[in-house]
């Protein structure tokens, strides 16, 4: 590992290796995350409101509903996901040459933890900060995700070096998911999280209030143990959704302390109902988008009719490098631009247009400015694709290196093969 004492900062031969090991460490966590659809990081200003239950819940919910889901605990201090999932007394993730096998609690739920590592559940972790960001590094990047749908990530209390070093690396489209109680204390507390996630440039996908009131086992009546109502408030506040509340309930406790998720256990009770409620916030906020929609090569409608072309036709884009398809979308040497006629699949002479830099965004935004409706590409990255369903243009993945003019026609007739993406930057 390179030494911050070797001097390579001061141009020593061993600067230009050193930049190059930087850089493909960017690019396998760059690859890593492209794979996760919905990045969801579960913090909180106050500890004890239950924010490692709650992320805990959310998975299994998750998982449980069909998406592939990742539950990564970086409590560096605290690790209680393994408890919480009954994983305690599992051995340390697997490593191979790809990098480390998370462990699995269901085959859509993947899990990793510190706690896995501890050769003994009393063994305490004395880290400072650098260390721990390269922890949770090494949990992005080595550890074999996939494809996911959501990764859930759960921080110890505070805004201190463990949830500021994973909205680091995870970059601005992560969100946040903030846990409260709904006592005047907590919500003082919790109101910074909101705070920090303004400061690091993160989106707060909404607010739970945890803890909301106890329904008496005898009577029936709810007990505001911790009053309530107080994270609703801070979330109407704070201009964030709320995603709702969940009661104290017994059952959780005691489910918590056997290693039996509530979410799992398909019991009726309010806090599962709560649990389901939230989770269909989650969903509504944060959809999972299926590679069918995106990389079906069925043709559109016209979305961006523009005076570059004629109404009611499509324009066709094609990557291009020495007149036919580039496989590397990023890389292309020009931009072939064709309109067709849906009605009679009459594909017009090809425009041959120049792109510009590439950088993150640019692309997309500039061919939706030209009016494109579709693309055809070889191999695109998840963030792009993104990109291009936000500016109402499709996306076909995976298409054979042929020229434009072939592609154009094929995927006008309904012909048009997709294979895998080819390209996994």
């Amino acid at each position: 590992m390179h030494q911050e004492n070797n001097g390579c900062g001061g141009g020593c031969q061993g600067q230009s290796q050193c930049g190059a090991q930087e850089h493909d460490q960017d690019a396998k966590l760059r690859r890593s995350l492209q794979r996760i659809r919905n990045k969801l990081v579960v913090l909180s200003g106050k500890g004890g409101v239950g924010k490692s239950s709650v992320a805990t819940n959310l998975a299994v919910g998750l998982a449980r509903q069909g998406k592939k889901v990742g539950l990564m605990d970086v409590d560096v201090h605290g690790p209680s996901i393994p408890r919480l999932l009954h994983l305690d007394e599992s051995k340390p993730p697997q490593a191979v040459e790809e990098g480390l096998i998370p462990i699995k609690w269901e085959d859509n739920l993947s899990v990793i933890s510190l706690g896995f590592f501890l050769p003994e559940k009393s063994d305490s972790v004395i880290w400072r900060g650098p260390v721990k960001m390269k922890l949770i590094q090494q949990f992005l990047e080595d550890v074999l995700w996939g494809d996911l749908d959501y990764l859930i990530i759960d921080c110890p209390p505070g805004t201190g070096d463990e949830p500021l070093s994973v909205m680091q690396l995870l970059g601005t489209d992560a969100q946040g998911i903030v846990v409260t109680t709904p006592q005047d204390l907590a919500v003082d507390d919790v109101r910074r999280s909101i705070h920090f996630c303004e400061q690091t440039g993160n989106p707060v996908l909404g607010l739970v209030e945890n803890m909301s009131g106890l329904k008496c086992p005898h009577c029936g009546e709810i007990v505001d143990v911790f009053a309530s109502g107080g994270g609703e408030r801070l979330a109407s506040e704070s201009g964030v959704n709320f995603l709702g509340r969940i009661p104290l309930d017994p059952e959780v406790v005691r489910n918590a302390d056997l290693g039996k998720v509530t979410m799992a256990e398909n019991a009726d009770t309010p806090a599962t109902k709560a649990y389901h409620g939230i989770i269909d916030n989650i969903l509504k906020a944060a959809p999972s988008s299926p590679k069918a929609e995106q990389e079906s090569p069925q043709a559109p409608t016209r979305q961006n009719p523009d005076p570059g072309s004629s109404d009611g036709k499509l324009r066709i884009a094609v990557p291009v490098a020495g007149g036919r398809l580039c496989q590397h979308f990023g890389h292309c040497e020009q931009f072939a631009l064709m309109d067709a006629d849906p009605d009679n699949s009459h594909i017009g002479d090809a425009t041959y247009l120049n792109p510009p830099p590439h950088e993150p965004g640019v692309l997309p935004k500039w061919l939706a400015e030209q009016g494109v409706d579709v693309v055809l590409a070889g191999g695109m990255g998840s963030r792009a694709i993104d990109h291009f369903s936000d500016a109402g243009v499709k996306v076909v993945t995976g298409v054979a290196v042929m020229s434009p003019e072939e592609l154009a026609r094929s995927y006008m007739e309904n012909t048009l093969t997709a294979g895998e993406n080819a390209c996994t930057h």
